[in-house]
């Protein structure tokens, strides 16, 4: 599983970050992923609960 953001979307509301603050970081008013390719198995549920909470849908599971 892996995590996509869609950039241009974004609008850095740090909801993701909230729900997974070891996979994402909405510091630089945008989300940017912590973690190089796929996203650990301890952090699956965090992973899609990030996806699921972004008001614009700016990221996506693979």
């Amino acid at each position: 599983m892996r995590i996509i953001v869609d950039r241009r979307r974004c609008e850095g509301h740090g909801l993701c970050e909230g729900m997974a603050p070891e996979l994402l970081s909405a510091d630089k008013g945008r989300a940017e992923l912590l973690v190089d390719g796929d996203v650990p198995t301890d952090q699956q549920i965090a992973a899609v609960t990030a996806v699921r909470v972004c008001p614009i849908a700016a990221l996506r599971l693979i």
